[in-house]
């Protein structure tokens, strides 16, 4: 069956992805199982995978994340791999880091670990307080530019932040990545201005967080008993009808999960699951 598109800058990709950040954090499987759990999803058609370079458990291993990636995918020129710059790991803690002059070198670091010559989408993983947004997103348009990467996002970001870094990479950011699921939904005007100016808009835990997804229950659950599927798809479907520029990007530590998400891209709710959820 063919896979359900969207849009990330005009390139078409899965309407789901995967979330790498499980993978390599705490309490993650082993290499090849979490090499398997990165397959079975491009098996299943997902075709975005999201990594960064601050995913792993301490400092001793930045960059595990984009590694994995890039054993699993093996090259694949039909899946966009979006990684992240801008957070530090000093012996476990995170720190941020947005300066012109550290994204670069952040750049290139990630160029090596994934073997590409232009990453797909890059991504400024937070913005720094003590850098101007205007400064590490013009670094990464310096950076679009050289033909290091190829599309430009800004993750965990206001509305006022999403306008500043679209004026100053002149109206290229491609992507927003932000928390957002049916019990945090705070970035709600977030996904909306993404609407308006056509940015492509990247929920990262979608479920919830980990071991949320396990308590999806009530109005979830009941749709899910009608269509004869689990709540995390009723779930994922229900952030889809949200706006034609949602692509959910759900965590996953096994195969089986993964293969659960993606088959919500082909999950259509009706007015009457809408109006349910709506409800929760």
């Amino acid at each position: 069956m063919a896979t359900v598109s969207r849009s990330i800058g005009g390139l078409a990709v899965s309407a789901i992805g995967l979330g790498e950040w499980p993978l390599s954090d705490t309490g993650r499987p082993g290499r090849s199982a979490a090499i398997a759990t990165i397959r079975a999803a491009l098996e299943a058609g997902v075709t975005l995978i999201d990594t960064a370079d601050a995913y792993c458990t301490d400092h001793t291993e930045f960059g595990h994340g984009e590694e994995l990636v890039a054993e699993a995918v093996g090259g694949r020129d039909d899946v966009l791999v979006a990684s992240k710059a801008g957070c530090t790991r000093q012996h476990g803690s995170w720190g941020l880091d947005g300066s012109p002059e550290y994204l670069r070198r952040a750049c290139d670091a990630s160029l090596r670990r994934l073997g590409v010559e232009a990453i797909g989408l890059y991504q400024l993983h937070a913005p720094d307080p003590s850098v101007p947004l205007s400064e590490s997103a013009g670094a990464l348009g310096e950076l679009m530019d050289a033909g290091k990467i190829r599309m430009v996002g800004m993750s965990n970001v206001d509305t006022s932040q999403i306008r500043e870094a679209n004026e100053a990479l002149g109206g290229r950011l491609a992507s927003v990545q932000n928390e957002f699921s049916p019990r945090v939904r705070t970035s709600l005007p977030e996904l909306e201005l993404c609407e308006r100016l056509g940015i492509a808009f990247l929920p990262y835990s979608p479920l919830g967080g980990v071991g949320a997804a396990n308590r999806l229950g009530g109005a979830f659950a009941e749709v899910g008993e009608r269509h004869g599927v689990s709540p995390q798809q009723v779930c994922l479907a229900w952030e889809l009808a949200l706006s034609p520029v949602v692509i959910p990007i759900p965590g996953s530590r096994r195969p089986s999960t993964i293969r659960d998400s993606a088959a919500a891209m082909r999950l259509r709710l009706s007015e009457e699951d809408l109006n349910t959820l709506d409800k929760e």
